[in-house]
């Protein structure tokens, strides 16, 4: 895998968390799932290790890993109030 195999699979992630985002704040739970799979599977080849980049490469990344931190913050922003919900349904019973 190089450079710029590298950043493709970063920016192809960003973009499948973004439209997770979407799907949460929208409460389309099917199409998030479908999405949450798709990430899986794309985010396979860096469970087997990725190159180390230098220089815009780097910097690159970087930006493309703020951006998924950021989508992951949308998407808990939704589903963390509900799952206390769920929570608390679940212990009054």
């Amino acid at each position: 895998m190089n450079a710029n195999d590298v950043l493709a699979v970063y920016e192809n992630l960003a973009g499948l968390t973004g439209q997770m985002a979407q799907a949460a704040k929208a409460g389309d739970w099917n199409e998030f799932a479908h999405l949450n799979m798709e990430a899986k599977v794309q985010a396979a080849p860096a469970a087997a290790g990725m190159p180390a980049l230098t220089g815009a490469k780097r910097l690159s990344k970087i930006e493309l890993l703020k951006q998924l931190m950021a989508n992951d913050r949308a998407i808990r922003d939704v589903t963390e109030p509900w799952n206390a919900q769920v929570d608390r349904a679940l212990h009054a019973h």
